[in-house]
């Protein structure tokens, strides 16, 4: 029999990183010393409390449904997050709660997207931004950035690229896979770009918390009450409190988009996991203790990991400001990122990302979200490979 999938299923790009995580795996239960760089969560553990939390109200039995849009108690939560850590008042009510952050991204194209609508992304993107446009019947329009510029458009870049098709603008500060974070003027900026031209920014902030130095974090949501009402934020608990298979995210929206997005979830997931929510509040409301030993330990691999990249052969690399990614050039190397990536795990048994996944080709990610012996291990091999290219 012959099945006929739909346009927008037959329209999503396969994953280029499934064949490298495949043969990682392979190569792995062949007995082989792989390193994994690819990681896209904390190798810490969800703090006890919070587990403790969700434990508690399993064993409460808190395991039947909750209102579609989260419990009035996690809301409320984020509610007072958004006060207290970024000076943003929400109603409850703009708040949703969601299975993720990306489900959170996903609802907003859902919501606000349609076919002849146009998104603008900036490169390097998370790989999902684009595919989600899509799968709402949107065009996703690129704006390609590089490492002289830090990884960041700039209002010019942005005001010719918008036209009267543009709906949403993707913002993503602190950048996967850059690591790249705007300034709060930068910020202002291309809000005011945005506020200008009547086009919406989606503003992903799923790692506010992880950054380093001097750099400090700013939502697009704080330059003005104006951008405030030009913004959507997602948001979520996985990278902060590595609580990447809870499935909890959130949003803050003006409330027209908010109970449009309360509608669509109703109808898709329903609730996110009913004890999961309990243990986000207590994530949220509960010490942060673990937060300050995580970015010191996230910052001394940065620093090892950035040094060992710029000592490399044809290797060149904007140190992050934030997540936990480096995303170097290699461009001299000759060597496009995926038969790079291909190579680097055949030859020297170390998995990275290829750039081409988010939208640039002369790249690739690591992750330092791994222990400091395998990070110096995996990059030690990575140089001797890149000496004999």
């Amino acid at each position: 029999m012959e099945y006929r999938l739909s346009e927008r299923a037959a329209s999503l790009t396969p994953s280029i990183t499934l064949a490298i995580t495949a043969k990682a795996k392979e190569l792995k239960a062949a007995g082989e010393d792989v390193i994994g760089l690819g990681a896209g969560e904390p190798d810490f553990d969800t703090p006890e409390h919070i587990k403790q939390a969700a434990a508690k109200a399993l064993a409460d039995g808190f395991t039947k449904y909750t209102p579609a849009s989260g419990t009035p108690e996690l809301r409320a939560a984020v509610a007072s997050k958004f006060d207290r850590e970024n000076g943003l008042s929400y109603d409850p009510q703009q708040i949703i709660v969601s299975s993720g952050g990306k489900h959170s991204c996903y609802n907003v194209m859902m919501a606000l997207c349609q076919a002849g609508d146009e998104v603008i992304i900036p490169s390097p993107y998370w790989l999902s931004y684009p595919e989600m446009v899509k799968l709402a019947g949107a065009k996703p329009v690129i704006i390609e950035t590089a490492d002289d510029t830090e990884f960041k458009v700039t209002p010019d870049q942005l005001r010719v690229t918008i036209n009267d098709k543009t709906k949403l603008f993707i913002l993503n500060s602190p950048s996967n896979p850059t690591g790249s974070v705007y300034t709060p003027e930068e910020l202002k900026a291309l809000g005011d770009v945005c506020i200008e031209k009547g086009v919406l920014i989606m503003s992903d902030e799923i790692y506010e918390k992880l950054i380093y130095g001097d750099t400090r974090f700013k939502s697009v949501a704080n330059c003005s009450e104006d951008h405030k009402e030009h913004t959507i934020i997602v948001h979520g608990l996985a990278k902060a409190y590595s609580m990447t298979g809870w499935r909890i995210g959130f949003m803050a929206a003006p409330l027209p988009i908010a109970k449009a997005i309360s509608a669509i979830q109703s109808h898709s997931t329903s609730n996110p996991t009913s004890f999961a929510q309990s243990g986000a509040v207590e994530a949220l409301n509960g010490p942060q203790d673990h937060l300050g030993n995580w970015l010191s330990e996230f910052s001394k691999r940065r620093t090892v990991a950035h040094g060992k990249l710029m000592a490399m052969k044809n290797v060149n690399c904007v140190n992050a400001q934030g997540a936990f990614y480096l995303f170097p050039n290699i461009s001299a190397t000759g060597i496009k990122s995926a038969q790079f990536c291909e190579r680097l795990l055949s030859e020297a048994k170390v998995a990275a990302v290829p750039g081409i996944a988010f939208g640039s080709d002369d790249y690739i990610r690591i992750s330092y979200a791994t222990s400091m012996e395998n990070l110096e291990k995996a990059l030690d091999r990575l140089a001797e490979f890149t000496d004999s290219l």
